[in-house]
């Protein structure tokens, strides 16, 4: 089993930036993609932010040119950049972990854009 668990979520003027870190832990052998999905309140579950292994990277069109995805093996991390925010990146940000067929997730933690 894989552990992953977020943290850096809470609230943030529109505009504002706010980066989410994701530390993963248990049978991390052979992770491959890491990523980021968010869940806003009457929407379904959507992908934010890929990383592959091999370094590639991909981003939602809402989320290209304002986040950031990035990874760090030697620490167990994936972090989420957000820059640019708005209301509408208000939503619950889940890390997620795919390991084979398998897909982990984390417990989500909360962001919300609001004056």
């Amino acid at each position: 089993q894989v552990q992953l668990v977020e943290s850096g979520g809470g609230l943030v003027q529109p505009g504002g930036s706010r980066r989410l870190s994701c530390a993963y832990s248990g049978s991390i052998l052979n992770l491959n993609a890491l990523a980021w999905y968010r869940q806003a309140p009457g929407k379904p579950r959507e992908p934010v932010a890929t990383i592959s292994n091999r370094g590639n990277t991909y981003y939602s069109d809402s989320a290209k040119g304002r986040f950031t995805i990035s990874r760090d093996n030697a620490k167990n991390t994936v972090d989420l950049q957000m820059n640019t925010l708005t209301p509408e990146d208000t939503a619950v940000y889940y890390c997620n972990a795919q390991q084979g067929v398998n897909d982990f997730w984390g417990q989500g933690t909360q962001v919300t854009v609001s004056s």
